[in-house]
């Protein structure tokens, strides 16, 4: 294994720590049993990477090895041994969902890039799969999924990417990319905390009581 290649595994395993920890929290949050933790952090750290492997007709990577499913039961005892700590601090879960955010991100610019597709796809991918696996972890805790709110989070996978395109128009290649894609997206994700950074808000407020006519007007 290269030395490019041991990188990126080595960022993805953290990534998956990360992810994994981060929706595990949440359910122990909901008070979830050790099972359905367990499965909230896997989805969490593995969705966005399935969806896109199989848009990108690869084998879905968490398939090919154990390795993420331990590292998944090691999230899960890292929760159980310090759950007070992570479960009543939220700066402790946006850190890790900072972190996996920014890390997934590259790796699925990365393999995008891999299979032959242009520069705009990849940034699409590793949108995909920094973010979707939160949006997975949302829908089963019945939370608003992150990715539909006001909130610097798909916009955040978005500028990492272009960051990277930038910094490899620029002659530069491998560890300064991913790492300027990184630490664009959570620097952007910490700003939208620190500042209240946020996108508009679309917006509609029905009348309670239509005057008459209102509806052939629109029409």
């Amino acid at each position: 294994m290269s030395i490019e290649n041991s990188f990126l595994f080595a960022i993805e395993v953290v990534g998956t720590i990360a992810f994994a920890i981060s929706g595990i929290r949440l359910a122990a949050y909901k008070h979830f049993d050790l099972f359905g933790a367990y499965t909230i952090g896997l989805v969490t750290a593995t969705g966005g990477g399935t969806l896109r492997d199989v848009m990108l007709n690869l084998p879905v990577f968490w398939l090919q090895t154990p390795v993420y499913l331990a590292v998944t039961a090691i999230s899960l005892l890292i929760v159980v041994i310090f759950r007070k700590m992570l479960v009543s601090h939220d700066k402790l879960l946006f850190t890790f969902d900072a972190i996996g955010l920014a890390l997934f991100v590259v790796i699925g610019i990365q393999k995008t890039l891999a299979v032959g597709y242009p520069m705009w796809a990849a940034i699409i991918m590793g949108t995909i799969t920094g973010s979707f696996g939160g949006v997975i972890r949302d829908i089963l805790i019945n939370e608003e999924p992150l990715f539909f709110r006001k909130d610097i989070y798909a916009t955040a996978c978005i500028a990492g990417g272009v960051v990277y395109w930038l910094i490899a128009s620029l002659g530069y290649n491998g560890i300064m990319q991913q790492s300027a894609c990184a630490v664009t997206v959570i620097l952007l994700r910490i700003c939208a905390l620190r500042f209240n950074w946020a996108l508009p808000v679309i917006s509609y407020t029905p009348r309670t009581n239509p005057r008459p006519g209102d509806d052939i007007k629109k029409s």
